[in-house]
């Protein structure tokens, strides 16, 4: 390796240790890593070697640019769903439907958990965790208790998505690589939710109280009525669309924001239209510049090969151990091009080991809060969740992804 690579690799070192201590250094994060994001791709282009790796180095940051752009676009879309639902009480509705108006703790966390499961199934990871970080505000839980619930909602959120092609990205990719089937892939919801519910029972302990679900029912606008439909209409459109067409999920949803913005306009009867590009205005753009960091310096990670290296653990491990550690380290480096990687090198596997493989990277991200872009989501919402006060849980995290992983390897034995 060149030294200037050298130099990139401590610069997403010092990101990374910056995002880990900003309790300590009170710098925010999405501060640090778009600093250092940005500052990797001037020194790739500084210390170019020539005017044919510059092309090079201006591909790959175009590859980069247009990835981010497709996830910002996408996460405004999701985020302006949510932020008018939740202001207009949809979300709330939804909560005192599903939900037992009196119930223990731990009941509350297996029902959040299950919620969280099965809707993340259904729409995007960030979608899901919005919504979910909603419902958990309006418990009013002390810190220690809101932290279980939102660790929780993290774990649940990416086993809820590695079943189904729509729900996971890593999961979409091994499937269009010829290496697994659908009807595989949907088995995997069994161990992911076997693992969810272990995690509920551990974190349960100490949760004693009960609970009573205060408020009432909001009176739902017809306008309001409408852009809730439209919003789940959006998703399965998403996931229809995306299987049956491959039409990129963020267009779908643009759409469906475009159709929103419409439906707003004349269906709206407030007295000021409550103009709904004021709920653009309203995202939560720290976390949209944290993402923005985080994925240019992964850019720059996959520029200079330094994630090729991964694949060496497969020379020196058997596959199913092999995939274990991928997911461990997917909780460090971005899934997606971590799959990417291992989809280009040529690895050989069995189909339920490629099973092993999808669980594994979809759902061990969630062993740190910054593994994955719900917990990323998650602590630009809720106030208190921070690295170190995530970590508390990293053994519980540890062997519900552990029991997770091994009920995929006993069925991937069967597929094989």
């Amino acid at each position: 390796m060149a030294v200037i690579d050298y130099v990139l690799l401590s610069l997403a070192v010092l990101a990374l240790l910056g995002v880990v201590f900003e309790e300590i250094t009170h710098i925010n994060k999405a501060k640090v890593t778009l600093f250092f994001g940005t500052l990797s791709w001037v020194l790739l282009f500084v210390f170019s070697d020539g005017a044919d790796q510059t092309s090079v180095i201006s591909a790959g940051l175009a590859e980069s640019i247009a990835e981010i752009a497709g996830l910002w676009l996408f996460l405004v879309a999701a985020m302006t769903f949510v932020a008018y639902l939740n202001k207009k009480g949809m979300i709330e509705n939804l909560i005192h439907l599903v939900m037992p108006t009196r119930l223990t703790e731990r009941k509350l966390l297996l029902l959040t958990g299950l919620f969280c499961f099965v809707f993340s199934s259904l729409a995007d990871n960030i979608t899901a965790t919005l919504v979910s970080c909603s419902l958990i505000l309006s418990l009013n839980l002390d810190l220690k208790k809101r932290l279980q619930f939102i660790t929780l909602v993290v774990f649940a959120v990416n086993s809820g998505g590695v079943a189904l092609i729509t729900g996971d990205v890593t999961t979409l990719m091994i499937f269009l690589a010829g290496k697994v089937e659908i009807l595989s892939l949907l088995m995997l919801s069994l161990p992911a939710g076997i693992a969810v519910l272990l995690l509920a029972l551990l974190l349960s302990r100490g949760l004693n109280a009960s609970v009573t679900l205060t408020g009432s029912q909001i009176p739902v606008r017809r306008v309001d009525g409408v852009i809730a439909v439209l919003f789940l209409l959006t998703i399965f459109a998403t996931i229809s669309g995306n299987a049956l067409f491959a039409i990129p999920p963020v267009l779908t949803f643009l759409f469906g924001l475009s159709v929103m913005f419409l439906v707003s306009r004349f269906m709206s009867d407030d007295s000021d239209l409550d103009p709904i590009l004021e709920y653009v205005r309203a995202i939560e753009f720290e976390t949209l510049l944290f993402f923005l960091g985080i994925l240019l310096l992964v850019g720059m990670l996959k520029e200079i090969h330094a994630l090729d290296s991964v694949v060496m653990v497969y020379d020196l491990l058997p596959p199913v151990f092999a995939n274990y550690l991928m997911g461990i380290f997917s909780a460090v480096i971005d899934n997606v091009p971590l799959t990417a990687a291992l989809l280009k090198s040529g690895i050989e596997m069995t189909a339920g080991e490629w099973l092993g493989l999808a669980y594994a990277v979809g759902v061990g991200g969630s062993l740190l809060v910054i593994g994955s872009a719900a917990g990323i989501v998650a602590m630009s919402k809720i106030e208190g969740l921070t690295f170190v006060a995530y970590l508390r849980y990293l053994l519980h995290l540890f062997l519900a992804y552990t029991l997770g992983y091994a009920c995929v390897v006993l069925m991937g034995s069967w597929f094989s």
